[in-house]
């Protein structure tokens, strides 16, 4: 049953198109091509072990969790939003 100017299922499409978005982006910020031997940041060798496991790496370990971390606080998702929410 459909209100107002939403079609049924029209909250349940918001969702899977923001979910949809959000796995796009993720998977266009995944290294591709070959790996480097070095991190591009502090010049520390990167292990082997971490080259074969993301082939495209760039950063070592503790280059990537600084990024990954300063990414994290500027992330707009709201994650205790209910699907009614999403409707206001």
């Amino acid at each position: 049953m459909a209100t107002g100017w939403a079609g049924d299922g029209a909250v349940q499409d918001q969702i899977d198109a923001t979910v949809d978005d959000a796995i796009k982006r993720a998977r266009s910020k995944l290294p591709s091509g070959p790996g480097a031997s070095h991190c591009e940041e502090c010049d520390e060798p990167i292990p082997a072990a971490r080259r074969k496991a993301l082939p495209g790496v760039r950063l070592c370990v503790s280059c990537q969790d600084a990024l990954d971390r300063a990414e994290g606080a500027a992330a707009g998702y709201n994650r205790r939003g209910s699907k009614d929410s999403q409707l206001r």
